[in-house]
């Protein structure tokens, strides 16, 4: 998954302090997180934790064997979900107290009574998590039966356990350089981008509300490419932004398939067609700009081409493949 180049509609503010009280309880009755899983999976799910092991459901877990990972699994509780798009469904899940991420991290995602192990990345900012005890994942519709239970069968209330992993992420410290930021998603592709951009937004109000003591944050331009404006996640937060911060923020959505008119509100922003080197080349400074991708195989490897054509080091593109 990770490389370097070096319905209906339910409420997500529904109540998430349930798992997190129910957990925080029985971490006073037991400081392993092991047992805290067990019990929050349910009786009969240990045939199911013993197969999450076997060789029968390789493909996320084998394709991520070399990457980092969190030793902890923790339990986790859904407490919303929307639909993000005609195909993406994204949830809300409120966490056990320990769980921590990077922006850009992904997590094996558990499923009782499922023997393939999911892989999806966080959609929501680490700030979140602090402020709110709840993570956001964005699922696009698949048969792979992790994806397959999420749009048929998860509900408000559904339990499942989560381990963080992954070498993709931003989390500067108060002491780097200020690094100018240069996103490229495609597709769900977006989905660690995302979290990125969220993270760097609380980070410049953390910034700001220090007069500049915390962070040193340049700017971030983001390029997401998809096949229609109804396909593109996230747009409105994503505009909102843009405007929050317009000496920080700026975005281009590239759209390639597009047949209905663009809304008026989105029209300064979409662009049709693929990303091209040439706003690639207006934002690549190889003494500043940080890289991150996401996307199709194809999409990754010919971006990543043309960034080291232009003179970007091959340490600062990072990016992950999702197959």
């Amino acid at each position: 998954m990770l490389s370097v180049l070096t319905g209906s509609r339910a409420a997500m503010s529904a109540p998430c302090w349930f798992i997190r009280s129910a957990a925080r309880s029985l971490s006073r009755q037991s400081s392993a997180t092991a047992p805290l899983c067990w019990r929050l999976l349910g009786p009969g799910s240990a045939n199911s934790r013993r197969s999450m092991a076997s060789k029968r459901q390789m493909d996320h877990l084998e394709r991520t064997a070399s990457n980092y990972r969190q030793n902890a699994l923790y339990p986790a509780q859904v407490c919303g979900i929307v639909d993000e798009s005609e195909t993406v469904k994204r949830l809300r899940l409120a966490v056990h107290p320990d769980f921590s991420f990077k922006a850009g991290q992904w997590v094996d995602f558990f499923i009782p009574g499922v023997e393939k192990v999911g892989g999806f990345s966080m959609c929501s900012s680490p700030g979140l998590l602090q402020r709110e005890g709840v993570v956001e994942l964005a699922v696009k519709y698949t048969t792979h039966p992790p994806a397959h239970w999420i749009h048929t069968v998860c509900a408000v209330g559904s339990r499942v356990a989560m381990r963080v992993g992954g070498n993709f992420y931003f989390d500067p410290l108060p002491s780097d350089p200020s690094a100018d930021l240069l996103l490229v998603a495609g597709g769900v592709g977006i989905n660690p981008l995302y979290s990125i951009l969220l993270h760097t937004s609380d980070l410049l109000h953390l910034s700001r509300s220090s007069g500049g003591r915390d962070h040193r944050i340049g700017s971030a331009h983001l390029c997401y490419s998809a096949k229609n404006t109804q396909e593109l996640l996230f747009k409105s937060s994503i505009v909102e932004k843009c405007g929050e911060f317009p000496d920080k923020f700026s975005c281009n959505f590239h759209v390639t398939q597009q047949r209905a008119e663009v809304e008026p509100r989105l029209q300064p922003f979409v662009q049709s067609g693929r990303i091209t080197e040439e706003e690639l080349q207006a934002k690549v400074d190889p003494q500043r700009t940080l890289c991150y991708l996401c996307g199709p195989p194809p999409m990754i490897e010919a971006i990543s081409n043309t960034l080291t054509g232009l003179g970007l080091p091959k340490d600062r593109i990072l990016f992950e493949k999702w197959w």
